[in-house]
């Protein structure tokens, strides 16, 4: 397989976290984790079935949306396949597609759905597009044409999102909400709103995200990963993992499950 992620132009960076593509020769099964973001795919080579808990197969979406969630999927491909995928951070389905970010947690939904006639359009550039960086091309301006057709300022609950996101998970919400001049009642829907989940699940994903992040990274110890992202003890990052990965974290780390085969490969 090959993995490759691309940062966004600065001017979209506090929308897109960056590009990313997943390419591979034969069958592949895909072990959906936790997230707090949102994902933008499209499958421009192969489509893949999701596996129900049943073990019954249904067709996913050849391009749509993957709101933030703490469910867990699995997908699976039994030919050769191409994925884009756009990266954003969850504020970005309001600005974008027009509905509260709380209606796609925990689900998927077609772009064509969404955006009708002009996701129709944006699908077909993708799949008509020569590379990578013509697809990037592609999205960037689709989502400054989406900006500009409406009125949107900068909401501090918007630096809340990223921040959580880039430095502090553990963060007090009523300490973190303080900090940006909301009342915790406003900030707590706000957040909802904005982000898709409570301030405090969201902040538990995140954290766990960040430990799965020592994935091919030096450690000493489970309880040290515990203690490197916030963790009370290695017993309560033990659990988080499993509920949000599936995996109890040895086995995560121990790069044998097939739920970290993409990991094995190095983005350039």
């Amino acid at each position: 397989m090959r993995y490759d992620t691309i940062p966004p132009p600065p001017h979209l960076a506090h929308l897109i976290r960056f590009f990313w593509i997943l390419e591979g020769a034969g069958g592949y099964t895909h072990h959906s984790m936790a997230d707090a973001c949102v994902e933008l795919l499209f499958h421009y080579r192969g489509q893949f079935d999701e596996i129900a808990a049943s073990g019954h197969l249904s067709k996913s979406f050849t391009s749509g949306l993957h709101g933030v969630t703490h469910v867990l999927r699995q997908y699976t491909i039994e030919e050769g396949f191409g994925i884009f995928g756009v990266y954003f951070y969850p504020h970005a389905i309001p600005l974008l597609f027009d509905m509260p970010a709380a209606e796609l947690t925990n689900e998927t939904a077609e772009l064509r759905y969404l955006l009708k006639h002009e996701g129709s359009i944006l699908e077909e550039k993708i799949m008509l597009a020569k590379n990578t960086r013509e697809r990037c091309r592609v999205i960037c301006d689709f989502t400054e044409q989406r900006l500009a057709t409406r009125y949107t300022i900068e909401l501090p609950v918007f630096a809340a999102i990223r921040d959580i996101i880039r430095y502090r998970p553990q963060v007090p919400i009523a300490k973190l909400s303080g900090q940006y001049y909301l009342s915790e009642r406003q900030f707590e829907r706000q957040f909802k709103q904005y982000a898709g989940l409570s301030p405090r699940l969201f902040s538990c994903i995140v954290r766990f995200q960040a430990a799965a992040s020592f994935y091919k990274r030096e450690v000493s110890s489970l309880g040290s990963i515990a203690l490197e992202c916030g963790y009370y003890d290695q017993s309560h990052f033990i659990n988080d993992f499993k509920i949000f990965s599936g995996l109890h974290p040895r086995e995560f780390f121990s790069g044998r499950s097939p739920a970290t085969a993409w990991r094995d490969e190095d983005p350039v």
